[in-house]
């Protein structure tokens, strides 16, 4: 995953400690229900999903992260869920750690092209919920990528 230029500052001044980041991602399916996961080009699969960026709106963000990683242009339609805390904590090979809140938007496709636009995406796949659910390395409750319409998935500290 790249670096923007405001969190690698923050990184120059924290060094590896944790920061809190907001982020999105991205649910995005074919006709029949699969789901659309990038694979990304140190290996891990992942949905469509990125930083939101100082004076960025979320839904912003998750369309800009969209096309980015996939080539298409989206259009967030509701609120699937809304994950943070230990569950969406992550230290990556380099020592840095963070701790994501992340929004997760159902979205539909308006236009673009599926293609790796960037440098981040190795290969593209629509695949059925199981197994995005068993490829992806960060964690979704399945209720998020289920699709069901109602109440955004969010997670309770009891």
């Amino acid at each position: 995953m790249s670096i923007s230029n405001h969190y690698a500052r923050l990184r120059e001044r924290v060094d590896s400690d944790l920061l809190l980041i907001p982020a999105v991602a991205a649910v995005i399916r074919a006709a029949d229900g699969r789901v659309l996961v990038q694979q990304q080009r140190d290996g891990p699969w992942s949905l469509p999903a990125g930083a939101i960026e100082p004076g960025e709106s979320p839904a912003t963000a998750v369309a800009r992260e969209a096309f980015e990683e996939t080539g298409l242009v989206v259009r967030p339609e509701r609120v699937a869920g809304v994950m943070g805390g230990p569950s969406c904590r992550v230290r990556y090979a380099n020592g840095d750690e963070v701790e994501y809140t992340v929004i997760v938007f159902e979205c539909v496709v308006v236009g673009g092209e599926l293609r790796a636009v960037d440098d981040e995406t190795r290969q593209l796949a629509f695949l059925p919920v199981e197994d995005v659910l068993a490829r992806i390395t960060f964690t979704y409750p399945a209720v998020v990528l289920a699709g069901k319409p109602g109440a955004a998935y969010f997670e309770r500290n009891t």
